[in-house]
């Protein structure tokens, strides 16, 4: 029993001091960090990175399907926006929400994995530091469940 509660504690220890070290590493600043958005080439960058998407999603038989008959500057335009946001910069994103957009299209895994490697090679080819990728993706995973309608 005493090993149970030395375990519990140790464990209570344990998130209370990651939760500090995490608290601490917060801005206490209420503006939004748009260091990301910097990292990305602001809007340009972030436009060069969505047309070079579509090309890479043109060639991809693995998810080219899902894109037929998409307006695709309307497209461009909406997918921009939505990175230019969640990256901290100072657009707005209008498009409709990613549940509803997505809701007929039957994304499997592997589409979806699909898509965010081409986004990944887009990225390389527009010479975005790996950090920078990684804290994008990080903005996008909580899309996930509303993309594959989970």
């Amino acid at each position: 029993m005493a090993n149970v509660n030395i375990k519990l504690l140790i464990a209570t220890l344990l998130s209370g001091m990651m939760a500090l070290v995490l608290g601490g590493c917060q801005s206490l600043n209420s503006k939004p960090d748009d260091s990301l958005y910097q990292q990305l080439g602001e809007r340009e960058g972030i436009a060069n990175v969505v047309e070079d998407l579509l090309y890479l999603i043109v060639d991809d038989e693995r998810i080219n399907q899902q894109f037929k008959g998409v307006d695709v500057a309307q497209f461009h335009d909406n997918l921009t926006d939505q990175l230019c946001e969640l990256s901290g910069g100072p657009c707005t994103y209008t498009g409709r929400e990613m549940r509803e957009l997505h809701s007929d299209m039957a994304i499997t895994d592997t589409q979806f994995n699909a898509l965010a490697e081409n986004l990944i090679l887009s990225m390389e080819q527009n010479n975005i530091p790996t950090g920078a990728q990684n804290r994008l993706l990080k903005q996008l995973i909580p899309l996930y469940p509303d993309i594959r309608n989970l």
